[in-house]
């Protein structure tokens, strides 16, 4: 069994679906019902229009069934009791033998569940492979938690697992200086600077576009440490939920990218054997995928001697945003809905997380250079050794 996707000649009703998740069995077909589920879910509901949603969906899909084939089960086989049904069984491998968070994990159990609800809604099976259990849920703070109504009760599959509140992670201001000022590969060093200066998230930092990038010297009306707004276009690029917005990038990481458009960029480009788009480029000339941000982010952690991830460098970002914007007496504007707007969170309530890290930030006074390194966030100056 092998997961593969389509290339540009997948072409259905006269539009091209490159990118689409294949799921191909030892004959060379492809695996039913999965795959009639996958163009359900993802192409005739339009739930999900990205090619990175549609490998995600993909290659949980495909975890699955071949747990299924390397253990000689089949997807619809009935058991006695819900805990002794397939889709336990690859619960209890995942968890055990892999050792998956409990939210990766539960990642692709959903899917896999509303594979079965749908697999069920076409006479496909008799029975769900699991059962259901009530929880108790709890209301959002928030604008509107005076007319939520309390301990409301929902309907969850059994077959999920518990999962343990996780603490956003972001770097410390002395942490954050140390990635800033590494001597590293020219591209990582451009991606990191995106994600922790601008708030980019990793996939929208590999594909932010070299036509955007410009000398700001000259550029009339600019000035050197200023905030350089640049609108980003879901047609340029990969955003989430394909929504424009606009971000400020500081003067300083503008000319470093003009800088790196014109040398790096160009030598790298010419290593390449295809037309490139993205500002930044691997040695081969190509745009970086999502695992080799990972391989970036663990290159990172090797040299600077702790934990280093992209989610955490957009967390640092909003963190260090907003706390700097609540201080300054300049600043015109509610600091929250800045940090939202360019953080292209879809709703002010993930925002509001930062609030919580910034109380965490004013009770440690051990994090130095304060001053420092909110002027980092405000005005795009880098701040001295």
């Amino acid at each position: 069994m092998r997961l593969v996707f389509a290339t540009k000649d997948l072409v259905v009703a006269g539009r091209s679906f490159e990118g689409f998740p294949l799921l191909i069995g030892a004959d060379g077909w492809p695996v039913e019902p999965a795959q009639s589920f996958l163009w359900h879910t993802l192409i005739e509901s339009g739930e999900a229009l990205s090619p990175l949603t549609w490998e995600a969906y993909g290659r949980r899909l495909f975890d699955y069934f071949a747990f299924l084939e390397a253990n000689d089960l089949a997807w619809n086989e009935e058991s006695q009791a819900d805990g002794l049904s397939v889709l336990s069984r690859y619960r209890d491998w995942s968890s055990s033998e892999l050792e998956l968070d409990p939210s990766t994990l539960n990642k692709r159990l959903s899917l896999v569940v509303r594979f079965y609800q749908w697999a069920k809604q076409r006479d496909l099976i008799a029975v769900l492979p699991f059962g259901e259990r009530r929880v108790r849920t709890t209301p959002h703070a928030g604008f509107l938690s005076h007319v939520a109504r309390p301990n409301t009760e929902s309907k969850k599959p059994s077959v999920m697992v518990r999962e343990r509140r996780r603490l956003t992670k972001f770097l410390t201001k002395d942490q954050a200086k140390i990635c800033l000022a590494m001597d590293t590969d020219p591209s990582h060093r451009i991606l990191l600077h995106l994600m922790v200066r601008t708030g980019l998230r990793s996939c929208e930092a590999r594909t932010f576009p070299q036509k955007y990038v410009f000398n700001p010297r000259l550029k009339k009306g600019l000035r050197p440490g200023q905030m350089i707004s640049v609108a980003l276009d879901p047609s340029d690029m990969y955003l989430k939920y394909s929504r424009p917005r606009t971000i400020d990038v500081p003067w300083s990481l503008m000319e470093d990218m003009w800088s790196y458009s014109l040398h790096v960029r160009e030598v790298r480009k010419a290593a390449g054997n295809e037309r490139a788009t993205a500002l930044v480029l691997t040695k081969q000339g190509r745009q970086y995928s999502k695992d080799s941000i990972v391989d970036v982010m663990k290159a990172y952690e090797r040299k600077c001697g702790f934990y280093v991830r992209a989610h955490m460098l957009r967390h640092t970002y909003g963190t260090y945003t907003l706390r700097a914007l609540r201080k300054s007496r300049d600043f015109q504007g509610e600091p929250l809905l800045y940090v939202r707007d360019r953080m292209g969170h879809s709703d002010v309530q993930t925002t509001m997380v930062y609030l919580h890290l910034i109380n965490q930030l004013e009770a440690q006074s051990v994090l130095a250079h304060e001053d420092e390194i909110d002027m980092m966030f405000l005005t795009g100056t880098t701040p001295s050794a």
